[in-house]
């Protein structure tokens, strides 16, 4: 990989232009799909960051419309951690994960590796390269021994992209009861209402009360999304899982 090829990203006069570098750069390493999403800060809403992608575009829509990014395992993974993450079908474990991953695949969008974006400033994104081949050992090889580099390229592509970036929107988090918190943190580790009512105690219809009040907090239809905003918001971390 030639410096100079990394360094189109830096003087690109638009994004449409910046986006298309990046693309090139993923066709480089036999990735012909690539997505890149940041905002400036990671409590912002994930719908309100600037995004560079040539994904199709019937699935870029639908992914939109039905807000999975509060559903994909990858996004949740990113939010928690700085370490690239391979894609593999054992990652998306929900039954509403697992019917993203199958409707994913049909567009061509099988096999990747996303990389989190972390910015000194706060800004927070996503970098993805996917492609439609099996994910199987010889893919996960050829993926390993190809990190630093994507890595390299995320670093620029943070770089160069963050002037693209919208000025972050303040946005108080909502307060949640101690109660809440201890039933959004056991969903997080994916127990049921059942479940979490026979831990704490409660009845299965006051886990459920207690749900439908973070959902209204949140703004949000479903609990996979309270969780999502509830780590962009500093409220709870992967790190607090329970044992």
């Amino acid at each position: 990989m030639k410096t100079v090829d990394l360094d189109e990203l830096l003087h690109t006069d638009s994004a449409s232009s910046w986006g298309d570098a990046l693309f090139a750069l993923g066709r480089h390493y036999g990735f012909d799909k690539v997505s890149f999403g940041m905002s400036g800060s990671r409590h912002a809403r994930l719908e309100n960051a600037f995004v560079q992608s040539n994904y199709p575009s019937k699935w870029r829509e639908r992914y939109d419309a039905e807000r999975f990014a509060y559903v994909d395992p990858v996004v949740s993974h990113c939010m928690a951690s700085t370490l690239p993450l391979i894609w593999q079908p054992d990652i998306y474990r929900s039954p509403a994960q697992r019917s993203l991953y199958e409707e994913a695949c049909t567009h061509g969008l099988r096999a990747g590796v996303t990389f989190p974006i972390h910015g000194p400033n706060g800004e927070f994104g996503v970098l993805s390269f996917a492609s439609d081949v099996p994910p199987d050992g010889a893919f996960m090889r050829d993926v390993a021994s190809m990190l630093p580099s994507l890595a390299l390229v995320r670093d620029y592509a943070f770089a160069s992209g963050v002037r693209f970036c919208p000025p972050p929107l303040q946005e108080t988090a909502p307060r949640l009861t101690p109660r809440e918190l201890e039933v959004l943190n056991w969903v997080m580790v994916g127990k049921s209402s059942w479940e979490i009512s026979k831990i704490t105690g409660c009845s299965e219809a006051t886990v459920n009360f207690h749900m439908g009040n973070i959902r209204q907090k949140f703004n949000v239809n479903t609990r996979q999304q309270a969780v999502v905003r509830a780590i962009s918001l500093g409220l709870i971390t992967p790190e607090d899982h329970h044992r």
